[in-house]
C-alpha cells in the first residue's frame, strides 16, 4: 500500500507542479494585476501602483472595449446559430446512410486543418476582393450587378464578412462532434419510430434532439471559449488599424498590454489583465447557465 502511495505521488507531482506553474500562478497573478496600474508586463511587483477598481471602471467607460464586447456577443450569438444549424444539418445528413460519407465529412472538416491565417487571407484576397473576388465574379455571372458591387471589406460590411468566413471555418469541427453523438444512438430507436409511422422530421425532433442534449451543452461551452478567444481572424481582417467592427476583447487586451498607438494610446497592462478576468468570468457564467438549462441526464442504450 505504501509503495502504491509513493508511486501515486511520483506520477502526480509533475502534473501538479505543471498546473501550478503554467496555469494557477499566472491566473492568480493576472487577477491581482487587474487592481494595479502596470506600465510594462515585465515590471516587477514593486513598480505596480494600486488603483483598486479603476481598471474595471476604465473598461466600462471605454467605447472601444464596449464595442469589442458587442462584437463578441454578436459572434457568439449569430455565429453560434449559423455554425450549430449547419453542423447538425450536415451531421444528420451524413449519418443517414448517404453514399460517400467519408469524402463529404473530410471536405467539410478540411477548413479546420488549414491555418486560420491562411484561411483568413484566402477570404480577404480571393473571395471578398472587389477586383477579382469569387463573390464578385459569381454575382456578375448570374447578372446580379448590384450584389457584385458590394464592398465586402468596407467598414459597414467588414463584421458580416468576418463572421461568414469564421463560421465557414468552424462548421466542420462541431459537425464531427454531432456526428459522433448521433452514431451512438441505437438504430433500434429509429426503426421502431419508422414502424410507428414517424417521418424523418419527427424522428429528428423526438429522438435525435433529446438524446443530443448533453452534446449541445458541451458544444455551447466550447463555442463560448472559442468566441472569447477570438483573435487571429480579427487581426487578419484588419492587421494595421483594426476597424471597430473587427475588434474583439482579446484584440483590445493585446493592445492594452503591448500597445498600439492606432488603437490604444494609453498602455496599461493592469487594464489588459482586467479584460482577461472579465472574459474568464463570461466563460464561467456561461458554463453555469448551460449546466442549469441542459441538466445532465443519464441515458442507457
Amino acid at each position: 500500500m505504501k509503495k502504491n502511495k509513493s508511486m501515486i505521488i511520483v506520477f502526480l507531482t509533475p502534473a501538479i507542479l505543471s498546473y501550478i506553474i503554467i496555469f494557477l500562478y499566472p491566473s492568480i497573478r493576472t487577477a491581482i494585476m487587474s487592481f494595479y496600474h502596470v506600465e510594462n508586463i515585465t515590471d516587477s511587483i514593486s513598480k505596480w501602483k494600486f488603483v483598486g477598481y479603476d481598471n474595471y471602471l476604465f473598461l466600462k467607460n471605454s467605447s472601444l472595449f464596449i464595442q469589442s464586447m458587442k462584437n463578441l456577443v454578436n459572434i457568439w450569438f449569430w455565429g453560434g446559430i449559423i455554425v450549430f444549424v449547419l453542423a447538425i444539418t450536415f451531421a444528420v445528413i451524413l449519418t443517414s446512410g448517404v453514399k460517400g460519407k467519408s469524402f463529404y465529412r473530410a471536405i467539410i472538416y478540411l477548413p479546420n486543418v488549414v491555418s486560420a491565417v491562411a484561411m483568413g487571407t484566402m477570404w480577404m484576397q480571393y473571395v471578398y476582393s472587389s477586383r477579382y473576388g469569387l463573390l464578385k465574379n459569381v454575382f456578375e455571372t448570374i447578372g446580379m450587378k448590384k450584389a457584385a458591387s458590394i464592398q465586402w471589406t468596407s467598414p459597414d460590411m467588414i463584421f458580416i464578412s468576418l463572421l461568414i468566413a469564421y463560421c465557414f471555418g468552424m462548421v466542420g469541427y462541431y459537425m464531427l462532434i454531432f456526428m459522433a453523438a448521433i452514431e451512438r444512438i441505437p438504430q433500434d430507436f429509429y426503426e421502431a419510430a419508422t414502424l410507428a409511422g414517424a417521418n424523418g422530421f419527427q424522428k429528428f425532433r423526438h429522438i435525435t434532439l433529446p438524446l443530443l442534449k448533453d452534446v449541445f451543452r458541451t458544444n455551447i461551452v466550447l463555442w463560448t471559449i472559442t468566441s472569447v478567444a477570438f483573435f487571429i481572424w480579427s487581426q487578419v481582417f484588419s492587421p494595421l488599424n483594426p476597424e471597430p467592427g473587427t475588434v474583439a476583447p482579446m484584440v483590445y487586451m493585446y493592445q492594452m498590454v503591448f500597445g498600439n498607438n492606432m488603437v490604444v494610446t494609453d498602455r496599461n497592462v493592469g487594464a489588459g489583465a482586467a479584460v482577461g478576468i472579465v472574459l474568464t468570468l463570461i466563460v464561467v457564467i456561461m458554463f453555469v447557465v448551460t449546466s442549469k438549462l441542459f441538466k445532465e441526464e443519464k441515458y442507457e442504450y
